[in-house]
């Protein structure tokens, strides 16, 4: 079984020439039912309204719940694949830090439920996210 510090590594280096690494998603601690991931907000996370798109926000929701699923299934045998995302924005930025915290809400055999709330580097609630994964057994 690989470490936190490997399972952030792992997450991070998987991460490159993705989408993740195009929004500046970074993986940044890691516990046994939760993952955090950060995102810069910068211009190339704008709408035309010049503040946070919700697509980007979304986009760093399923990368966190996504990868929270990934790290605790046996990917020789399992793939993780997204079924379901919801969010509610409570409050629009245009600058800072986005902090996501997926945590555990159902952890089946075949399903997942992960929600993300996402704040800001004051800790002020941004969006609340949740996603479905679908855990599916590998055909050989």
């Amino acid at each position: 079984m690989i470490n936190k510090e490997e399972k952030l590594q792992l997450l991070n280096r998987i991460s490159s020439d993705t989408l993740m690494e195009h929004l500046g998603i970074k993986y940044t601690e890691v516990g046994e039912d939760y993952l955090v991931a950060e995102m810069p907000v910068t211009s190339k996370h704008y709408q035309p309204m010049r503040i946070l798109h919700g697509g980007a926000t979304l986009a760093l929701a399923e990368s966190t719940g996504s990868a929270l699923s990934v790290i605790h299934v046996d990917l020789d045998k399992y793939d993780v694949k997204g079924m379901e995302i919801n969010a509610n924005h409570i409050r629009s930025i245009n600058k800072g830090t986005l902090i996501a915290k997926a945590k555990f809400i159902h952890k089946g055999r075949t399903s997942h439920i992960v929600e993300i709330n996402i704040s800001n580097e004051k800790n002020k609630l941004v969006s609340i996210c949740r996603l479905t994964n679908i855990v599916l057994k590998k055909q050989l």
